[in-house]
């Protein structure tokens, strides 16, 4: 007989000051999408139950098993750089946490599930669209083996909610390690709570990096492994040439995943410049600057827990400041590591500083698309020619090609070496966001088969797959999607 998942809600025993404990509203006529089967399996999950009536009660929150114990968490953060002293999941429940059978922790969140005490006056809902954009970009994600919060399944409510104007509700149902938040650590710091902000990061440093409660300073340990886990996380993001769009504070997840795909978009022609979220007028957000906000970010983290790293106030901002001084270093160097996969090198040297520029400088000139130009670049290492039909290097880049050809000569690896490791590192596949928009407009109209399409293309970003070829394609004038939306 299929059997419901066993919750085990550790976040759920912290203080009562963490969390508020809640149903999600009553939704009328819920539709099940999609279920993640690959997801089910990872985490233990039935996912015959999960298809059942029950599955689908828990999947659009009108009940849920007994062992869950669903929350809406709060947390504060600074968007788009200034402060906001109470957040929190406005539409989101915090069902509870299921202990896979690796022995990983895992979250399960329903996303669009009605009003919390957090919303701010919102009705806490989700159009479709944007439940059908987070599940196809957290699983291309995941397909490129980026760390990201997932989708285990979708559904529709039957509700209306309304926008600019009137749209069906769905419900999403996501997966992350945890969904605790650097805002969740500065919304205890500024109510000076220090035993709830030690709470959390026992609970943090027990949950996601053990090893620091062995340290002299445990949670400085804990603040040098998540600026660790931010700089491998944010030089993956650039080297794919992904915007998150809304890197607010309440969006940097301390156990160092991908979290919150609202405007989020990846880029086509290369421009450090790119912005593509419709509120970030500034371009704050912008492609190029995403290192230095993370940076940015990790500053307020290391600020909200100084009352943890040392008795004397000195002591601790010399700390806070060395493990935050050293991101730009630990960044480099993992960006260095996706470089050196990307464009075929053993390793990324200083001396390939100038190479690497001069081609980014030549992507720009030209308005190439990103993604493209670097799997022509591996294809040349391997000698196929897919994405020449569709962009081939153009004249200006004659010399620059020269070059690169001598610099991969002088490399230790052999050419099959490198041409193995350039095909897992350059994905042909990205959810475009014409394509996206394209599955999300089928849906409003009741079909669902561009974006199950969609997502079987994007699950196998790097495969050679010449009947697939049209999802490379980036996207015509007419079809070009400039703004991208949060949804709320």
């Amino acid at each position: 007989m299929p059997q419901p998942p066993v919750f085990d809600n550790s976040y759920a025993r912290l203080p009562a000051q963490f969390f508020h404990r809640q149903h999600a509203e009553s939704v009328p006529a819920p539709s099940l999408i999609r279920i993640n089967t690959p997801l089910c399996t990872q985490l233990g999950i039935d996912k015959t139950w999960l298809e059942s009536s029950a599955g689908l009660d828990m999947l659009s929150g009108r009940a849920f098993p007994d062992s869950a114990d669903p929350i809406a968490t709060v947390y504060a953060g600074f968007q788009f750089g200034s402060w906001n002293p109470q957040l929190g999941d406005g539409r989101a429940l915090l069902i509870g946490e299921i202990v896979a059978p690796d022995g990983h922790r895992y979250d399960i969140q329903l996303k669009g599930s009605g009003r919390t005490p957090y919303s701010r006056g919102g009705d806490g809902k989700s159009p479709l669209g944007p439940v059908l954009r987070e599940y196809l970009v957290s699983e291309a994600m995941h397909a490129l083996g980026v760390p990201t919060s997932r989708a285990l399944g979708a559904v529709t409510t039957g509700d209306t909610v309304y926008r600019d104007n009137a749209l069906p509700g769905a419900i999403l149902t996501r997966v992350a390690s945890s969904h605790i938040r650097v805002g969740t650590a500065q919304f205890f710091a500024s109510r000076d709570d220090r035993q709830a902000l030690s709470a959390l990061c026992d609970h943090v440093i027990a949950r996601h990096y053990p090893h620091a409660a062995d340290s002299a300073n445990p949670v400085q340990a804990m603040l040098n492994a998540v600026i660790g886990a931010q700089a491998n996380l944010i030089a993956q993001w650039q080297g794919l040439g992904f915007i998150h769009g809304v890197m607010n504070t309440d969006n940097m997840l301390l156990c160092g995943e991908t979290i919150d795909y609202g405007p989020c978009a990846f880029m086509e022609s290369y421009d450090p410049a790119t912005v593509f979220s419709s509120i970030d007028h500034g371009g704050r957000y912008a492609y190029g600057n995403q290192p230095h906000i993370a940076h940015w970010n990790l500053a307020g983290l290391a600020q909200a827990v100084l009352p943890l790293l040392h008795t004397d106030e000195d002591e601790a901002v010399k700390i806070a400041q060395s493990e935050v001084n050293a991101f730009p270093e630990r960044f480099v160097a993992a960006y260095q590591k996706v470089l050196a996969n990307k464009l075929g090198l053993s390793d990324f040297t200083d001396s390939d500083d100038e190479l690497l520029k001069d081609f980014l400088t030549l992507l720009k000139q030209e308005k190439a698309d990103f993604t493209l130009a670097l799997r022509r670049l591996a294809e040349r290492a391997s000698g196929r020619e897919l994405v020449k039909t569709l962009w081939d290097f153009p004249s200006s880049f004659s010399d620059w090609l020269q070059r690169w050809d001598e610099r991969i000569a002088r490399d230790s690896q052999s050419s099959e070496s490198r041409a193995a490791q350039m095909q897992r590192a350059n994905p042909l596949y990205i959810p475009r966001n014409h394509r996206v928009e394209e599955a999300i407009n089928a849906a409003y109209k009741g079909d669902f088969s561009p974006f199950n399409q969609l997502l079987e293309v994007i699950g196998q970003p790097f495969d050679d797959r010449g009947e697939w070829l049209d999802y490379a394609r980036p996207a015509a004038p007419e079809e070009a999607v400039c703004q991208t939306f949060c949804g709320t």
